[in-house]
Formats: C-alpha cells, structure tokens, sequence
C-alpha cells in the first residue's frame, strides 16, 4: 500500500536524497553523463566550472548510489534533527564543494585520469563534523572512514580513498568553525 506523504516527509535530508537520485538518472541518460557530471581535468580544460558541485550528484552506479545515500539518510536525519535543516543543507554543500575543489588537486597533481564521482567526500564531511561534536563516537567514525577507503583499495576497487580523507577532515574542520 502506498503511504501518504506529509510535511515531516520533506526533510532536507530527504530532499537532498531526491534530487541525489534524479541526477543519477540524469547522468545516465546523457552521453557522458558520468565524465560531463563527475571531476575531472575538463574542469580546468573546458571551462567545466559546475562539476565541484555536480560530482556529488553523479555516481558510478546504482550500487555506490545506494550506499551513498543510505549513510547520508543515518547522517543527515542526525545532524538535521539536532542541528536544523539550514545547518544541514550549508554543511552539506560548503564542505561539499570543498572536499570536490582540494580532491581536484589531488587529481591533477597526482592522478590526472581520475574522474570523480559520488557524494562520498560531502557524505565523510557530515562523519567528520559529527566526529567533532560527538567524542564518544569519533573513534568509531575514523575506523569506519578508514576501513571504507582501505579495504576497497586492498580487493582491488577504484575509490577515491583520498576524497574519503579530504572530506572526514573539512568535515571535523567546519564543526570547529561552527561550534
């Protein structure tokens, strides 16, 4: 039986979740949708100036998706519920599009041929500034950063581990701003 929505059903988070997943369906309805939507060297070469922003929209696939919005839903319903949906939203997108711009260094010094996708750098941002205001979970979130950005990398899985690591700390940045 299909369920009625309400009000409470229109959370920032739940939102941010929507629109997370008509890009994706976007994304892959366009030619490239992945390279014209993700970080990648066209950022400076073509003048690409939205993909900071659109990168955390794109995904490589309806499994990352999954994954993706799944821990922004536990995360962002946390910091939504006790921090409000402005603070959310503003968290989200400024540590977003922060994790996004110093990942691009990483690219482009290091890695050239990357083409990031995925709101996993934004999503570790929400971890890290939780891990800021919670001392009692902070451990636990750094082990789980670390074991989501190693262990892919050891059975042989593309991720941008470094995004993961980027974002944790801009993350645990903005909450020391914040507090």
């Amino acid at each position: 039986m299909l369920k009625r929505f309400s009000k409470k059903d229109f959370t920032a988070t739940n939102i941010l979740i929507i629109i997370t997943v008509l890009m994706y369906i976007i994304q892959i309805n366009i030619s490239q949708g992945g390279l014209f939507l993700g970080l990648n060297l066209y950022f400076l070469v073509y003048d690409f100036w939205w993909q900071p922003l659109s990168t955390m929209f794109a995904h490589g696939g309806i499994a990352h998706l999954g994954m993706n919005m799944f821990v922004l839903w536990q995360f962002g319903n946390l910091i939504e519920r006790f921090r409000g949906a402005k603070e959310l939203v503003a968290l989200y997108f400024i540590t977003g599009i922060a994790t996004s711009l110093l990942s691009f260094l990483y690219i482009f010094y290091l890695d050239p041929q990357v083409n990031l996708v995925g709101a996993s750098g934004a999503i570790c941002a929400l971890l890290g500034y939780v891990a800021y205001f919670d001392k009692t979970q902070r451990n636990g979130i750094i082990t789980w950063v670390l074991l989501i950005s190693v262990v892919p990398l050891i059975i042989g899985l593309p991720i941008a581990w470094y995004a993961h690591f980027i974002g944790l700390a801009v993350g645990f940045l903005y909450g020391i701003i914040r507090r």
